[in-house]
């Protein structure tokens, strides 16, 4: 019997209105802890105590970010005066609790593996499996949090010798550029151009993205620059499951447009929905080498168009659709997958024009998007078809949203960006847990109400 999910019945805002005993059971079943577990049990006997319940600390640390609690010390203190709190966690009476120095050591292992990204993978292709992540369309976008350390000065650029005036010879211009050939082929792999990631596997990829806290900048909606020292939060989000389907951890100046593609590789080769045929984005992403990584996908890119400046193309309307004598636009009417071809269709206004009758205007007009993947999208840009999906990008900016109120993602509590990063791996493994949790509740009340 299929499971018909009812989204609007239950949602996470409604899972923490439950009794803690129950959301816990809830979430923790979501998770596989095993091979966390694996990770950070003790395998020799020389080293730390070995008398530690490493379980009910996989557990209390997810239990912390559910129930908001700030502070390492503030959960040893809840553990040991809560009871029904310690039960629930999975320590057992006679389990002694871990002290803050316990925790600071399982999470220094931990920061040493990528264990919390592969159970998310995990927990993800299980919520595929169970019919609950049948998304069509990725909504991709960043968030920024604060590190909590004092931000450093910012340090004086060092003074550059003055410029020489006039043209350079032929051999002074040969050694520049070859200078500059060299300068950038050294540049770490972030620090380059967006086009250098399409052929670099996923893997290192993920390996190089810089972490460290960083000196951020974003225009507010007064359009004034906004500075923060800390990290950046990259989401690939599904619209209508609301699952964060990958996810990157960054340092805080990192361009967003230059986190898509780790993004996009780690959807296409970690997720593999089938009926995925969408990405979208806002103007941030326009950047030609995202366009052909989803083309590489075999999918179609829904991102908003940044002009730079660029001069008005002319036999066209600022959508690209080809007008007619009278700069009428055409109307977009379909496309042809096999060729990849948009097909537009003559105006209505063109109906009673003389011009039309003398066959001065084409009835129908063809265009290969690869003619230029960033202006020919499919649907086009500008027909309601293509509103319509851009507008389901709000997705991810609620799954921000819910990421700061309910998962303590600004609450970031390490030094280093490795031990920051378990933070932010385990915020989202939480929030997709959560989203599991609150979809099976949804898939057993529809199954008792058709009952």
């Amino acid at each position: 019997m299929t499971i018909i999910r009812q989204g609007s019945l239950f949602d996470i805002q409604e899972l923490y209105n439950l009794e803690p005993t129950h959301r816990f059971e809830a979430i923790f079943s979501a998770i596989d802890i095993e091979p966390i577990f694996a990770v950070v049990t003790k395998k020799s006997r020389f080293g730390r105590p070995v008398e530690l319940n490493y379980a009910a600390m996989i557990y209390s640390l997810v239990a912390r970010l559910t129930e908001r609690i700030t502070f390492i010390k503030d959960l040893v203190k809840r553990l040991k005066n809560d009871m029904i709190f310690r039960l629930d966690c999975g320590f057992l009476v006679s389990d002694s609790v871990p002290s803050e120095a316990a925790y600071s050591r399982m999470v220094t292992i931990i920061s040493e593996s990528s264990i919390l990204e592969e159970v998310n993978n995990a927990l993800l292709q299980t919520a595929i499996s169970e019919g609950f992540i049948n998304d069509d369309t990725v909504a991709i976008d960043a968030t920024h949090f604060e590190a909590k350390d004092q931000a450093p000065p910012k340090e004086e650029k060092p003074k550059t010798e003055p410029m020489k005036r006039g043209r350079k010879s032929k051999e002074e211009r040969e050694q520049w550029l070859i200078e500059q050939a060299e300068r950038e082929a050294n540049l770490p792999l972030f620090e380059k151009k967006i086009e250098e990631q399409l052929d670099v596997p996923l893997e290192q990829l993920r390996t190089e993205v810089p972490q460290n806290p960083e000196w951020g900048v974003k225009k507010n909606s007064e359009g004034k620059n906004v500075f923060w020292y800390g990290y950046k939060a990259h989401l690939a989000v599904g619209t209508k499951s609301q699952y964060i389907l990958q996810s990157l951890f960054s340092s805080g100046n990192l361009n967003d447009g230059k986190a898509a593609i780790p993004l996009l590789k780690g959807i296409h080769e970690r997720v593999q929905l089938e009926n995925l045929r969408y990405q979208t984005m806002d103007a941030g992403y326009d950047f030609e080498p995202i366009y052909e990584q989803i083309h590489r996908m075999g999918q179609q890119s829904v991102i908003a168009y940044n002009k730079r400046n660029e001069p008005e193309p002319e036999g066209v309307d600022k959508h690209f659709a080809p007008t007619c004598f009278r700069e009428h636009s055409y109307r977009y009417d379909s496309f042809d997958p096999k060729y990849e071809t948009l097909k537009f269709t003559r105006p209505k206004e063109c109906k009673e024009c003389p011009l039309a009758n003398e066959g001065l205007c084409q009835k129908i007009y063809k265009v290969k998007i690869t003619t230029d993947l960033r202006r020919y999208t499919a649907p086009a840009r500008g027909s309601k078809t293509w509103k319509t999906i851009f507008k389901t990008r709000t997705a991810v900016e609620r799954v921000n949203a819910y990421l700061k109120l309910y998962f303590q993602l600004n609450n970031v509590r390490y030094r280093t960006g490795k031990r920051a990063k378990v933070h932010f791996d385990l915020v989202t493994l939480v929030y997709n847990a959560s989203k599991l949790a609150a979809d099976r509740i949804n898939a057993l009340f529809s199954l008792q109400v058709a009952a």
